[in-house]
């Protein structure tokens, strides 16, 4: 796997997603700085994203990422990305993902996420329930193919 960088708010599930895709069980751990998993993968706090004096950290963590992954929780009810964030990465695949999808009371709330992750510049969104094995698989899939188009 190449470079994927993971940029969501605190608590949407980046380590989680990032344990999943790296096959490890999955423990909670607080990310107190970008930490680069595995070979591959650039889990940020989610501080970067919710507090606008660390974009830099992200823009500069950017150029070594290949794709970018905005991960947003379907309930949570507060947005952190702005109408097209993903033009301050670069021209870097935006891949967005929508996450806890197990955990929506309505279909209406994956649908509203998945349209903010749009407007933030996410040119495929995949929704992941992190009790279905698939969606992970999804997410996977979807980065290789990116890869493999560069």
């Amino acid at each position: 796997m190449r470079k994927v960088m993971m940029i969501g708010k605190i608590g949407c599930g980046k380590t989680t997603l990032s344990q999943r895709l790296m096959g490890q069980a999955v423990h909670y751990q607080k990310t107190q700085a970008i930490e680069v998993l595995g070979d591959g993968i650039l889990d940020t706090p989610g501080e970067y994203l919710e507090q606008k004096q660390f974009y830099a950290a992200l823009t500069v963590t950017a150029v070594e990422a290949d794709v970018i992954l905005l991960l947003a929780s379907c309930v949570d009810e507060q947005n952190a990305f702005s109408p097209r964030m993903s033009s301050m990465f670069s021209n870097k695949p935006v891949i967005g993902v929508v996450t806890k999808t197990d955990l929506a009371e309505s279909e209406e709330q994956i649908e509203e996420t998945r349209e903010l992750l749009e407007m933030a510049g996410a040119t495929e969104v995949l929704e992941v329930g992190f009790g279905d094995e698939s969606c992970v698989a999804k997410v996977q899939d979807l980065i290789e193919h990116i890869m493999c188009e560069q």
